[in-house]
């Protein structure tokens, strides 16, 4: 097999984790679990089997500061920086375009970098098999995750037959992306069988993967084609900066997965979690024997099932079950669990208001 990249998509505004999570250092640059921060643990659980030379990040010039304080062991040439987020398309055209120079028949691993993964040797095996697959059959491979309960905030991707059955991970030749379902249709997915969630996870040959962009996006292989002329010269922020402000924000599941016929996917049985809201964060942390969970100074009395941080100072919760309270620096949030996809409303009230010392 060819040399191995890895892309860590590490651009997002992480909206759903405010208030810890803010501009400068959206939620991928915090240590929600531990000292390292989520990109800081994607780092490492890639380490183990690709060369820190050919990890590539791709972030917002506004995380600049906290993106090279968190990387120092990345080559500063590796952390590539949009002018504006456009979407997982052109991020990862762009990142392909700096991996060709170096090997165009290269496997690149395609990562989000704010997931919790364990079960790192399992996870390890099912990539190094997914890159196995992108290389012999030229295709574009996504890690599926088994189903563990009929999500309604993922996408969902159906298999077709099973190639090299019996030959340890399991793999398939793809049918179909799904968007994201009511739980009806989730439910009915889960008994039909054959579903998988889909994890942003992809792998491909590099020269697969562009002949793709080439052919369902044109005019953005053009755009980064004429970015890619530009990169080791002085004109290439500028370039960049035009150019890329003009693409067309667009997903890759809904510009090159929907489309292309070379799509596979390799199950993935590790434990994973998007960690999509704070909720998804209590319920994967450790809990005490009254349910509760978080970290900082914290008083809890007739209090059970919550979560309670605080960066500083002492937070005090006196008869409230099922809360979520998390106090970052001027901000403190308090909610019912099953409300924390809301927060990110609070965030665009917040800029409506144009209040930035909050965001």
């Amino acid at each position: 097999m060819e040399k191995l990249y890895c892309l860590i998509m590490a651009g997002g505004s992480g909206t759903r984790f405010w208030p810890r999570s803010k501009t400068a250092k959206p939620k991928q640059y915090l240590n929600i679990f531990g000292d390292d921060s989520l990109l800081q643990s994607t780092i490492k659980r890639f380490s183990t089997f690709t060369k820190y030379e050919d990890i590539y990040i791709v972030s917002g010039k506004t995380q600049a500061k906290v993106l090279e304080e968190q990387t120092p062991v990345l080559p500063r040439q590796n952390l590539i920086y949009e002018p504006v987020g456009k979407n997982t398309l052109p991020c990862i055209g762009l990142a392909a375009m700096f991996a060709e120079i170096d090997n165009p028949e290269g496997i690149m691993v395609v990562s989000p970098s704010d997931h919790l993964i364990t079960n790192e040797d399992l996870f390890k095996d099912t990539v190094l098999t997914a890159a196995k697959v992108a290389d012999e059959k030229d295709g574009i491979v996504t890690i599926g995750i088994t189903p563990s309960y009929p999500a309604t905030g993922y996408g969902y991707v159906q298999t077709a037959e099973e190639i090299n059955a019996g030959d340890g991970i399991k793999q398939f030749k793809v049918e179909r992306f799904v968007e994201k379902p009511d739980e009806q249709t989730a439910t009915s997915y889960l008994e039909q069988g054959g579903f998988f969630w889909n994890s942003g996870l992809f792998i491909f040959k590099v020269s697969v993967f562009l002949d793709a962009v080439k052919q369902f996006a044109p005019d953005l292989y053009n755009d980064l084609r004429k970015i890619q002329a530009e990169i080791g010269k002085e004109t290439f922020e500028p370039t960049l900066d035009t150019i890329y402000r003009a693409v067309e924000g667009i997903s890759v599941d809904y510009g090159i997965m929907e489309h292309a016929q070379n799509i596979y996917l390799v199950e993935g049985n590790f434990d994973w979690n998007d960690l999509g809201s704070w909720e998804s964060v209590y319920l994967t942390d450790k809990k005490d024997e009254n349910g509760n969970a978080g970290s900082g100074e914290a008083i809890l009395l007739d209090t059970q099932n919550s979560y309670v941080y605080s960066d500083e100072g002492l937070i005090a919760v006196v008869g409230l079950d099922d809360v979520v309270v998390v106090k970052d620096g001027n901000t403190t949030l308090v909610c019912k669990r099953d409300k924390t996809e809301d927060v990110k409303k609070i965030v665009e009230q917040l800029k409506a208001g144009k209040r930035n010392e909050f965001l």
